[in-house]
């Protein structure tokens, strides 16, 4: 989480509470997808998924994945490439 605020230029980030991320989201806790939310969140993606062609990531309901290229869903969600796990 530590670089993840870093990223967006804070010192703390941290999980929402789930009431909070349905009601800000539009998505039912377990299925929130970074994709047509109710407003645009500043979206990260592990750097090294550029290395893969494609990537999954939820698409707005529990059990529904979306397979795209990581260059794919760096364009559509405006998001930023950073290293978060290593």
């Amino acid at each position: 989480m530590k670089k993840l605020a870093v990223a967006f230029g804070g010192k703390h980030a941290a999980m929402m509470k789930p009431a909070v991320a349905e009601k800000t989201t539009g998505y039912v806790v377990g299925g929130i997808s970074p994709f047509g939310q109710k407003k645009p969140v500043p979206t990260a993606i592990e750097v090294e998924s550029l290395a893969e062609p494609q990537v999954y990531m939820n698409g707005g309901q529990r059990g529904l994945q979306v397979r795209l290229s990581p260059q794919d869903a760096l364009k559509a969600l405006n998001a930023i490439a950073v290293s978060l796990v290593a």
